[in-house]
């Protein structure tokens, strides 16, 4: 995966608003759009490891190179339980497994439970993390594991560059920003630090504006794809937020700013 991918659906897709057939029908359309030019990641997000593991088996069937799900975060569960949930999941399919791990509540899974599911599943292969300040657990994590499990920096790409020094294998932001973060991911990996710098300051107001919860990034990563060209409606699925004018306003600011500079200027 040293290669640019595509992940979905994911909460960039409103996955939690498809019916399981309509996110199987997402990664067919991706896979023959495709064509074998990039690795297509298929997200297979499911609170009971009987449905998330039969999506990946249909997702794979589909075409699908990589198979990507998120731990179960709806309950406080231990994490002996969640990597009997991983477990059952990575014995599904022989694909190169992705977990994501966002939890909200709390911190993410670490060395420990990398090491111990590398062991029972050699096809676990990548991690997806979204907390701050996890330099430290990145490198645990690549030691524990002797580097056979790659961490990906999640987040809309918050914490690319404080990670890039870790040795993250790369980043997974929305759709609308990938331009822009490439350009950060080139010039952090050869160390041209400055020049990521330069990049990345001019997206960061609008990261850390729409950050503010998921569904409220997923409207106004819409908004600016329409902004851009790229989608031709911002709606999303019901229930979903209606933010007020002033809001809606500065984020089109926003947006405007980063479609100015789209054209030539990214790199």
């Amino acid at each position: 995966m040293d290669l640019g991918a595509v992940c979905l659906p994911a909460y960039g897709s409103e996955y939690y608003k498809l019916t399981d057939a309509e996110r199987l029908q997402v990664v067919e359309t991706v896979v023959e759009h495709a064509a074998g030019r990039f690795p297509v990641i298929a997200q297979c997000n499911h609170g009971a490891a009987r449905v998330t593991a039969d999506l990946a088996r249909q997702s794979v069937a589909r075409g699908a190179d990589i198979v990507s799900f998120a731990l179960p975060r709806q309950m406080p569960l231990a994490e002996s339980d969640l990597l009997e949930y991983a477990a059952r999941i990575c014995d599904a399919v022989e694909t190169p497994i992705l977990i994501q791990d966002w939890n909200p509540a709390g911190s993410t899974v670490g060395a420990s439970f990398c090491a111990e599911l590398q062991r029972r599943c050699p096809n676990f292969r990548y991690v997806k993390l979204e907390e701050p300040r996890m330099a430290p657990k990145v490198q645990a994590i690549r030691e524990a594991t002797d580097d056979g499990v790659g961490v990906f920096e999640g987040w809309g790409g918050l914490y690319t560059l404080e990670l890039i020094p870790a040795g993250i294998r790369g980043v997974m932001p929305g759709l609308a920003l990938s331009d822009f973060m490439a350009e950060v991911w080139r010039r952090g990996c050869s160390g041209d630090r400055a020049g990521a710098l330069a990049v990345f300051q001019r997206i960061l107001p609008w990261l850390t504006f729409v950050l503010s919860d998921m569904e409220f990034f997923n409207l106004m990563e819409k908004r600016l794809l329409v902004r851009m060209g790229v989608l031709e409606h911002a709606t999303l699925r019901n229930p979903t937020l209606a933010p007020d004018a002033d809001t809606l306003a500065y984020a089109d600011w926003l947006g405007d700013e980063l479609v100015g500079q789209r054209d030539g200027s990214a790199g």
